[in-house]
């Protein structure tokens, strides 16, 4: 009887059809998870699926996966427009909205309502405090942090943020699913950052302060990092990669959450997404990109 009570996921519901999102759905999706897809917009759904199949066409040409599991993956997963039509048969909601703390609470009060008493909520924030959106629902010691690195089919980790009332068995079953979708799930506690960008973030504000002060352009502190440290792209092109605006906000919770001086942004990174350089996906932030691609074409303006 033990066993019988114990909760397993079968149905996973994405909230959010952006890079992360279509990623997720797709990682889940690939591990036999029923997937529902939810974004606001059906043309970003409709694209969603197409970066999806592009994905899995590079899995199968590499001989990573089938053609047979590519046809089973995309029937794995469907898409809707709203959420209450798909999240109450969830077991599991991983929610990969905007990186907003008032958009994800109001997505969490709505799941809250919506979902079955037992389905878990996630979230994939990068930053954002498990513990305050948990307490906007009824059921905080659900609500958890599933942090997924980008590009997700490719990237093993995932940071698993305990929030204050997370609890004990929550914290376990997403730890089966993250180890079901072939990933290495690293338990974390709910602080500013947690440790990825705790870490990774002052490192970017750091290069760009480099750049700021003069101290050397964007190729040298990029080939510095790349080639001293052994990172595969340097932090200014990581951070563009990342997007310009992204940092920005995590470097703002970091600063205000731990009210340490040592976070404050590079007021070089608050004057370019003021300006509108956002990074690769704007097409020009410390260096420039073609049109919807990440490759670099020339140095950006910073470059001499």
């Amino acid at each position: 009887a033990g066993k019988l009570k114990k909760m397993s996921i079968k149905n996973i519901t994405v909230i959010g059809s952006g890079t992360m999102g279509n990623g997720i759905a797709h990682v889940c999706a690939q591990f036999g998870y029923q997937v529902s897809l939810v974004d606001i917009a059906q043309t970003a759904l409709d694209k969603a699926i197409v970066t999806i199949t592009k994905n899995l066409d590079r899995q199968v040409q590499k001989g990573a996966i089938t053609e047979e599991v590519k046809q089973q993956t995309l029937k794995n997963i469907q898409t809707f427009t709203s959420v209450k039509d798909c999240a109450g048969s969830s077991d599991l909601v991983i929610e990969a909205a905007s990186e907003n703390a008032v958009i994800k609470e109001k997505i969490f009060r709505e799941l809250d309502e919506i979902c079955a008493p037992h389905c878990i909520l996630a979230s994939n924030t990068s930053s954002i405090s498990i513990t305050k959106i948990g307490a906007c629902t009824k059921r905080p010691d659900k609500v958890i942090g599933m942090h997924f690195m980008n590009p997700v089919p490719v990237m093993k980790l995932v940071e698993v943020i305990r929030g204050y009332a997370t609890s004990n068995e929550t914290n376990n079953l997403v730890f089966e699913v993250s180890k079901a979708l072939q990933k290495i799930p690293v338990e974390v506690n709910d602080y500013p950052g947690f440790v990825a960008n705790r870490i990774l973030m002052p490192m970017i504000n750091e290069a760009i302060y480099s750049l700021y002060e003069g101290v050397a352009g964007v190729y040298e502190i990029d080939t510095v990092m790349k080639l001293g440290m052994a990172h595969p792209m340097g932090p200014l092109q990581l951070a563009d990669f990342i997007g310009l605006d992204v940092c920005l906000a995590i470097l703002r919770v970091l600063h205000e959450g731990f009210g340490n001086p040592k976070y404050a942004p590079c007021p070089l990174l608050v004057n370019m997404v003021t300006a509108g350089y956002l990074g690769a996906k704007s097409g020009e932030g410390f260096y420039k990109y073609e049109a919807g691609s990440k490759e670099l074409v020339v140095s950006g303006m910073f470059l001499k």
